[in-house]
């Protein structure tokens, strides 16, 4: 469970058709949990977490059905998703998994191929029910079995989203996300990021993931990684993570931190005190821009490092 609409719309279809149902949503740096735990609460149904954050980085590194617009592996993530409720449905003794996947809604992970991939991928053949689009698609063995009633289920095709606004009203769900996603690996800055670090400090490093999403990236022409803050709270973390590498900042003027994994060479060092003195309040200083670890002796223009960020 995501936490949008259709997900929501899918645990009140399954409630009506018979069934009784628990949540499943995955955290890991790319998507969040708190969409689904807003929602499991406000349907009241139990939600169970899972770390799905070694999934989702063997997938980055190599998808076996490749990528969408991005680096969002989405044939393959939902598989993998889909597996590893199959093995908490094993566990907790319930007879299928059920996701809020719509036929046609999206052009790479959703059209009937893809649909029909995922299932044969996850292992749970016959066992996996999308009840938004059931009647376009096989029945399967719950519906076969009469544990859940196919009359209830839905033939909801293509990326309209008319007849789910009705459903929601329907159903009483005022509150939903808007159908952008949340996934992280969608959007193209944050992928730009993720590329460099893969191909630089690797993908080993939760925390080096995490913090993506934090600060300024700047990658010096001798390959040093440099993680710049943008304000207090910014540098706040990034002074509390020098187990990480490099902790600098300047101390005799208003400025960035920046945790710095590993300087490459003596060149890159001298760019990287550059770099923080440019960023600095240097405006407010009459002579140098003292560093915890150097001295700066004179302002550097911004412009200087604009080559070397990504945005």
């Amino acid at each position: 469970m995501s936490g949008g609409l259709d997900s929501q719309l899918a645990i009140k279809i399954l409630e009506r058709a018979g069934a009784q149902v628990e949540a499943v949503c995955f955290a890991s740096p790319f998507f969040d949990t708190s969409e689904s735990e807003r929602t499991a609460q406000a349907l009241g149904v139990k939600l169970h977490t899972v770390d799905f954050t070694d999934d989702i980085l063997s997938l980055v590194k190599a998808p076996r059905h490749g990528f969408g617009g991005a680096m969002n592996p989405c044939i393959d993530c939902h598989a993998a998703m889909i597996r590893r409720a199959g093995e908490l449905m094993v566990e907790l003794g319930y007879d299928f998994v059920a996701t809020g996947e719509v036929q046609g809604q999206r052009p790479m992970s959703q059209n009937k191929q893809a649909l029909g991939i995922v299932e044969r991928t996850s292992g749970l053949e016959g066992r996996l029910v999308r009840p938004l689009s059931a009647k376009l698609l096989e029945p399967t063995i719950p519906e076969k079995e009469g544990l859940l009633d196919r009359e209830k289920l839905l033939d909801i095709s293509g990326r309209g989203r008319e007849r789910q606004i009705l459903l929601a009203e329907e159903f009483g769900i005022k509150e939903y996300p808007s159908p952008a996603g949340g996934c992280k690996l969608t959007e193209e800055g944050f992928c730009r990021k993720l590329k460099d670090l893969m191909e630089h400090e690797g993908l080993e490093n939760r925390e080096l993931i995490e913090l993506l999403s934090t600060a300024r990236r700047f990658r010096l022409p001798g390959a040093t990684g440099v993680i710049l803050g943008r304000d207090r709270e910014e540098n706040a973390i990034l002074k509390g993570l020098t187990h990480l590498g490099e902790v600098i900042y300047p101390v005799n003027v208003p400025g960035p931190t920046a945790l710095v994994p590993k300087v490459t060479s003596e060149d890159d060092r001298s760019l990287l005190y550059g770099l923080i003195a440019a960023y600095s309040r240097y405006d407010r200083l009459e002579g140098n821009v003292q560093l915890n670890v150097a001295e700066v002796p004179r302002p550097y223009d911004r412009g200087r490092f604009k080559n070397y960020q990504i945005c």
